[in-house]
This record gives structure tokens, C-alpha cells and sequence, in this order.
């Protein structure tokens, strides 16, 4: 049974003007996202500052939104490092806490050679044996790309490996991918601007950084395709590229965080070496929400 079918938050984690979390924000958003059709969360991503998070601080917001979510929606921890001991160490107090899935990006900066890769995700996945598993592939952050007989060799190979996060933004690797994988891999969309052709490729739906803006918007154009209106789905797709690119005008999560606060749910700063955006590109963020229907505060 797949994880989850839909729109996954890559939820932000805002911060106080101090830089601490901000936890009581934090519930709001969560509970902004389930109210308006998310169909899981994904803590402590990429979107949600965990490269620049203590140990401390990532375990700690991972059990926080999983105790507020309450079983409402899946939650999907991310628990990845470049170090294979450390996401062994994280993982398995996320899954202590009752992480629905783990959502684990590959090995980045040292990155890893393909037999390095299936010895870092089976080790990974065998300490935490009874807890889903979803690969995150970002070659453009990590410098590392998961091959597609890599991805499929460990979801037929490891018992609790399900899925892939793709976002390579390469469909041809994509398609290759899934025409190997016999049904053995779940995949979500990395990549908002192409949910619909990865859900055309066999995909389950998409980890969104939009989604932070968009919730219900997200989470209808992969149920459109889903239900078989893929003339629908395309049209959403189409009309949201705009703001997507608007939210990838400077690196993420500059962007989403910037429009958060521009809408007025007072996410709070980034932390260094993120820092505001360029008043060009704030400016051109802020019309893109309007345009596409988000009022500003």
C-alpha cells in the first residue's frame, strides 16, 4: 500500500527573529496544510532547513509535527546525511517516534559511487526494518545521481525500500527508471513543475514546496490526474508554472519562505548561509502570487 497518493508538503520550518524554531508557528502551518487537503507532510526536507538544523533541533521538530499530526496524515521524516552513520542514528529515532516513512536524500558533497549507494540505503534501511523507506534524488544539490538499475536494484532487494523522491528533473532517466522497476517503486515527483508528466510515468503524486503556498491547489491537480482527468491536471499544471518558477527564482527555500511571509503567515528568517531575497526578485515573486490568486498581507 503506497505511503501516500496526492500532495506531500515539504514543509518550511519557521524560525523566531532569533533564529530558535518557531514551534508554535510551526502547529499553525500544520494545521493550515491538513485543512486545506494535504495529503501528507514531509518534515525536516531540504525546503525545511535541515542541513542547517542541530541534531537536536531536526529529532525534536520531527517528533513535534508528528505528535501534532496525530495520525490525521502520513508524516514523512527526512533523516538523510552524507554520513551513513549519522541517518542511521537519525532514522532510527524518527521511526522511535512513529515516522510514517523516511524520506532519505542521497550522500552529498562526498557523495557515493552506485555500490556505495546500495550499501549506504540497505544499511540505513535495515535499522529501521518495520519503517518505509522513499530515496530522495537531487542531483543538482548533492552532486549524486541514483541510477536507474541503483533505485530499482534496492527497491527489489530491500524489503522496506518503497519509493523514490525524483527530482533529476530528467524525465528520460525517469521513464527508464519505472519501465525496470516491475511495480517494485512508489514515485513522487521531487519537481513541481513536472508533477504531471512524472504522474504520467507511473508516478503516486508530488513532494511540494508549492504546496506550501497552494495547499488544496496541489493536492486537486494530482487528483485530477489521478481520476482520469489528465486535460484538467495538464491545465493546473500549466497555470502554476509562473509561481513555480517564482519559487525557484533564487534557491529554495529562500523563495517559499519569503512567501509566507508576504502572505502573512510569519514564518520568520532563514538561517545563514540562506539569507532575504533580492528586491528584483522579491518584487517578481509578489506579482506571481497575485496573478495566480494568493492575496498578500
Amino acid at each position: 500500500m503506497a505511503i501516500f497518493k496526492g500532495a506531500a508538503v515539504a514543509i518550511v520550518t519557521p524560525m523566531h527573529e532569533d533564529g530558535k524554531v518557531n514551534y508554535e508557528k510551526l502547529e499553525e502551518l500544520l494545521e493550515y496544510q491538513i485543512a486545506n487537503s494535504t495529503d501528507a507532510i514531509v518534515i525536516c526536507g531540504t525546503t525545511g532547513e535541515s542541513s542547517t538544523l542541530t541534531h537536536g533541533e531536526h529529532l525534536q521538530t520531527i517528533k513535534f509535527a508528528i505528535d501534532k499530526v496525530a495520525g490525521r496524515v502520513p508524516v514523512i521524516a527526512g533523516t538523510g546525511s552524507n554520513c551513513t552513520e549519522t541517518a542511521v542514528m537519525m532514522s532510527q529515532e524518527a521511526a522511535s517516534y512513529g515516522a510514517d516513512a523516511l524520506l532519505i536524500v542521497t550522500p552529498y558533497y562526498n557523495k557515493a559511487s552506485q555500490k556505495g549507494l546500495i550499501r549506504h540505503y540497505t544499511e540505513i534501511a535495515n535499522s529501521v526494518p518495520e519503517t518505509p523507506i522513499i530515496m530522495y534524488n537531487v542531483p543538482s544539490r548533492t552532486g549524486c545521481n541514483i541510477q536507474p538499475a541503483t533505485a530499482v536494484a534496492l527497491a527489489k532487494n530491500v524489503k522496506n525500500i518503497v519509493g523514490i523522491k525524483a527530482a533529476s528533473g530528467d524525465l528520460s532517466q525517469i521513464a527508464k527508471m519505472m519501465s525496470m522497476a516491475d511495480g517494485a517503486l512508489e514515485l513522487y515527483s521531487g519537481n513541481d513543475d513536472q508533477v504531471v508528466p512524472i504522474l504520467s510515468l507511473g508516478g503516486l503524486g508530488v513532494i511540494s514546496v508549492l504546496s506550501n503556498v497552494a495547499p488544496k491547489y496541489t493536492h486537486d491537480m494530482v487528483m485530477k490526474f489521478l481520476d482520469g482527468d489528465t486535460k484538467g491536471a495538464a491545465e493546473y499544471q500549466l497555470k502554476a508554472i509562473p509561481l513555480i518558477n517564482a519559487l525557484f527564482s533564487e534557491v529554495n527555500p529562500i523563495p517559499v519562505k519569503t512567501a509566507l511571509n508576504l502572505m502573512g503567515k510569519n514564518v520568520g528568517p532563514l538561517r545563514m548561509p540562506l539569507c532575504e531575497m533580492e528586491d528584483t526578485t522579491k518584487a517578481a515573486l509578489a506579482k506571481a502570487l497575485e496573478d495566480f490568486g494568493i492575496k498578500l498581507a
